[in-house]
């Protein structure tokens, strides 16, 4: 089965959304959200997940920078979690706590950029950070507000956080295996384009194209409307049951390496508040290098033509 990206009924339902009117702490926050928090929360803590470059060309003032790379595994398994030492480390070097509210900040090039920064948000709250939320739009909705940025580094007080990786959001290869075998139930969902899903296109970094047997798609881009912008809880909760997912008793998200999908993820769990969802983190990289069963693997011929027709 696929999903639609979104209907034309939706669609239009979009297009005629007010601007995000959520200005409570998280999920998501306006610029004019944050600028309340920042106002009125004194521990607030906001992490800047661009490269230092960016972070150094400009970020809201009193963010600290992590770069999105601390939260991701290798090149040949980008997806991979680092170590929960790692992952202690990397907190207590920012100053983040289980307590202290923390926004992530992000550039807000694209639709495929705020997978970074919901990424970076599952893997906080599953370390046991409670207070969470993203700039929606990131550093360019920031600045085309007219709000200024700062090129100062801050001062950070290491804290003494100690990370237990939850696995509340978390789905492992042995829990895909387990829904594959039938013993246990869940709705796969691909968050890439359907090319990928379909085994036209594949990671650099895949053994080979293909999906998940069983596997549906809902490209991630079904999120956003207009702009980079992600959809508010409202929509995503009218969208998510458009196509059934609150419907579903588990649902696995996975892409290629964990980016993309961590927007579905985001989206159904965090914005539409469907219980039981789960992200895949090494997604087909880890899955297929591993050498798993998998779906729409295309014969030679077919993969040749694959290839052919995307270098031209």
């Amino acid at each position: 089965m696929k999903h639609a990206i979104v209907s034309a009924a939706f669609a239009v339902t979009l297009t005629a959304a007010p601007a995000l009117a959520q200005e409570d702490f998280g999920p998501l926050l306006t610029p004019g959200g944050l600028e309340q928090a920042q106002s009125n929360i004194d521990d607030l803590l906001i992490v800047d997940i661009r490269d230092s470059d960016a972070f150094e060309a400009g970020h809201v003032d009193g963010a600290v920078n992590a770069p999105y790379g601390l939260f991701r595994g290798p090149a040949d398994n980008p997806g991979q979690l680092p170590t929960e030492d790692r992952l202690t480390e990397i907190l207590r070097d920012i100053g983040a706590t289980t307590d202290r509210p923390t926004v992530i900040t992000y550039q807000g090039g694209s639709i495929t950029d705020f997978g970074a920064a919901a990424r970076v948000y599952w893997t906080l709250k599953s370390s046991g950070v409670s207070e969470l939320a993203i700039l929606n739009g990131g550093i360019n909705a920031w600045t085309e507000t007219g709000k200024s940025l700062g090129t100062g580094t801050p001062e950070v007080s290491p804290s003494q956080i100690e990370v237990t990786f939850s696995d509340e959001w978390l789905a492992t290869a042995e829990d895909v295996q387990a829904v594959l075998d039938g013993n246990d139930d869940a709705l796969l969902l691909d968050a890439r384009p359907e090319s990928f899903w379909s085994g036209e296109q594949s990671h650099p970094a895949a053994a080979r194209p293909g999906t998940l047997p069983q596997s549906e798609y809902f490209e991630h881009a079904g999120w956003f409307s207009d702009g980079p912008a992600i959809i508010d809880a409202s929509a995503a909760r009218s969208l998510a049951a458009e196509q059934g997912f609150s419907e579903a008793d588990q649902l696995i998200s996975f892409c290629n390496t964990g980016h993309w999908a961590a927007t579905n993820w985001f989206a159904l769990s965090e914005l539409a508040g469907i219980d039981n969802v789960k992200l895949f983190p090494e997604s087909m990289v880890g899955w297929s290098n591993a050498g798993y069963d998998m779906a729409n693997v295309p014969g030679p011929i077919r993969t040749l033509w694959n290839q052919i027709k995307n270098v031209f």
